[in-house]
């Protein structure tokens, strides 16, 4: 894990977010471990369905159609990579043009969890010019743990 934002090399795209859910750790992993829940709070998701595997397992593929650029459909499959029920989901993209990958790190924080989101890419290839671009998006993908919160809190 990196300590801080100093330590990354510039090459590599990075965006993290971090939200208090009044929900328990369990819970919250519960919910994000099961990708087929991604669309009621990522807005890019418009199809996503188990592949193999067990949700919330290492291993569990996941097929995933995303909104690309102009709105044209994009793949965006996903493996995971770490499962640690509670505490940890990490998963890396496997389909598309980036692959990024990617980890919610779950907290106890009072009667709730605090949900850390964060999502790294070292851009290779054409990707490197398109470095502002896929930072905006990385952003904006972690900034939807606002929605989360409103979707399991509700």
């Amino acid at each position: 894990m990196r300590s801080t934002e100093h330590d990354r090399r510039a090459d590599v795209a990075h965006a993290e977010n971090t939200i208090t859910i009044a929900r328990t750790p369990d819970a919250v992993f519960a919910f994000l471990a099961d990708g087929t829940n991604n669309p009621r709070w990522r807005t890019g998701v418009k199809s996503i369905e188990l592949r193999s595997g067990t949700p919330g397992e290492v291993d569990a593929v996941y097929a995933q159609t995303l909104t690309g650029p102009g709105g044209r459909p994009i793949a965006g499959d996903y493996r995971i990579t770490s499962a640690v029920p509670g505490e940890r989901l990490g998963f890396s993209v496997i389909a598309g043009p980036a692959r990024p990958t990617g980890e919610y790190t779950l907290t106890p924080d009072g009667d709730g969890t605090r949900v850390r989101f964060t999502l790294d890419l070292e851009p290779t290839g054409l990707l490197k010019l398109m470095s502002g671009a896929i930072q905006k998006t990385m952003t904006a993908e972690v900034g939807q743990l606002s929605t989360l919160k409103s979707v399991l809190e509700s």
